[in-house]
């Protein structure tokens, strides 16, 4: 069986680093030469890339397919997110195992790969820990260990279900520290939105705009604040997803500033919808954009994207949890019963180049660092994904900056009924998605296979008992050693 080669000729070719023409050969499912003028070898795949950019497929670190949750079950599957995912231009995605309070982390773990089997293009799986017990830790270190997982997830919302109190952050988090773990973070207070929802209930305010009014920013700088400073005396690098507003990115950016390693992702939705949305007299269509954190106003995305721009927020996600019509309605009467997710995952690049790029914001090399790279070396998974060398995987997009389309539910590939975006007009979309070298998106043509994609393991980093400086690491006093009184 001969192995399949495509040469993308004629590029030019975008990395983190900067851009360059060159031509792109890839043998099998990996990249193995880029440069001027290559050879194709007998029988490859021409795709001709001139006027066009060649840059590393999209990862996307946020997304939820076929999540269980608030009495329903998410409508995109694996198969069919991953599969939208390709024809947007991202070719791998880290999706979430979370196991309900008192069920094992690895048999959550279990459940969520037997359901990705049937994913179409590479993955890989966050795990969260929503509660405490001596058998957490020992299942913690048996993911790291055994199953390549990195990141630990930690809701501090949805009081009730999933939120994690202080003392298992304070456990979790101390235990990712000795593992090389990453701690991510949903970062509302769950105490507050719980209260805040009764008072707005009770008002009379029982539909989607009651939904942000429950949720005000101050709820999720609380948080970040909260959770950063956690971290900062156990020494534990933590994440933050779906940045949403001022507050929690004044405390990502304190932080950063004082040098201590927080990343922070931002939604790519949130940097482009404000919560206007909310106060749409069709109720469905107002609730359609009910998630959490929710819709933030204008004032909020400017601040994000200035935190973009800067540094502050490293990596775009989309928190893709679809919920359609008939789902939502299960909150009629009641925000608070409304299932909470958008979609996404088809348009995040294009919305970024768009609203980025084409608007000076972003750098075409910045643009791949917030949709690929970064999370490629956050997660440890670069080089292998998020570049474009010699060895790694042929996961690319080549991306038509002058390809227009207007986003809408008629004719996106996402399975579900409504698209947040509808009606938006985008310059800059993909041409070509390569997955592991093979054609996966051609012009207007999807073409994923169910089951192709691969699990993607994360080694953990070197634990804090196994570097080179172990002994006098052991010999220096730990973090919450150094803010002990003496004596």
């Amino acid at each position: 069986m001969s192995v399949m080669s495509t040469l993308i000729r004629g590029g030019t070719v975008v990395t983190a680093e900067g851009e360059f023409r060159a031509d792109v050969l890839c043998v099998g499912e990996s990249i193995t030469a880029v440069g001027p003028d290559l050879q194709a070898p007998t029988g490859a795949r021409t795709i001709d890339a001139g006027g066009a950019y060649v840059m590393p497929g999209g990862i996307d670190p946020h997304t939820h397919m076929e999540l269980p949750f608030m009495g329903t079950v998410a409508s995109e599957d694996f198969f069919t997110g991953t599969s939208a995912a390709a024809a947007g231009g991202t070719t791998m995605i880290i999706d979430f195992a979370i196991p309900d309070p008192g069920e094992s982390l690895l048999g959550a773990y279990r459940k969520w790969r037997g359901w990705a089997e049937k994913a179409a293009c590479d993955y890989s799986l966050h795990v969260a820990v929503t509660w405490w017990a001596d058998s957490v830790r020992e299942e913690m270190r048996t993911l790291c260990r055994d199953h390549g997982v990195n990141s630990f997830k930690h809701f501090m919302a949805y009081k009730g279900a999933i939120m994690c109190d202080d003392e298992t952050l304070v456990n979790s988090f101390t235990t990712a520290r000795e593992l090389g773990a990453l701690c991510t973070l949903h970062a509302e207070n769950g105490e507050l939105v719980y209260v805040l929802q009764k008072a707005i209930f009770d008002k009379g305010l029982t539909g989607p705009e009651g939904h942000p009014l429950s949720r005000p920013p101050e709820v999720e700088g609380e948080a970040a604040n909260r959770a950063i400073r956690i971290a900062e005396v156990l020494g534990v690098p933590v994440y933050l997803v779906h940045t949403s507003c001022i507050d929690a990115l004044e405390a990502v950016s304190r932080a950063r500033l004082e040098g201590q390693r927080v990343f922070a992702e931002v939604l790519a939705q949130h940097l482009v919808i404000d919560d206007s949305v909310y106060r749409n007299p069709d109720w469905d269509a107002a609730a359609a954009y009910v998630m959490s954190p929710p819709f933030r106003p204008k004032e909020h995305q400017a601040a994000l994207w200035k935190g973009l721009q800067a540094g502050m927020l490293q990596t775009t996600a989309t928190d893709h949890c679809c919920f359609c019509a008939p789902q939502k309605r299960m909150g009629l009467g009641d925000f608070r019963k409304i299932p909470n997710g958008t979609g996404g995952v088809e348009d995040r690049l294009s919305v970024l180049w768009h609203h980025g790029v084409r608007t000076g914001r972003l750098t075409p090399a910045e643009f791949v660092a917030v949709t690929s790279t970064n999370t490629a070396k956050i997660f440890n998974v670069f080089p292998r994904k998020g570049a474009i060398m010699p060895g790694a995987d042929a996961d690319l997009v080549v991306w038509d900056p002058n390809k227009t389309r207007t986003i809408s539910a008629k004719t996106h590939h996402q399975n579900i009924d409504f698209n947040i975006y509808e009606g938006m007009e985008v310059t800059g979309n993909a041409a070509v998605t390569l997955s592991r070298g093979m054609v996966v998106w051609d012009g207007d043509q999807l073409s994923t296979e169910r089951g192709r994609g691969k699990y993607v393991d994360r080694p953990c980093w070197a634990p804090y008992w196994d570097s080179q400086k172990t002994r006098n690491r052991l010999a220096e006093p730990t973090p919450v050693e150094r803010v002990l009184p003496k004596g």
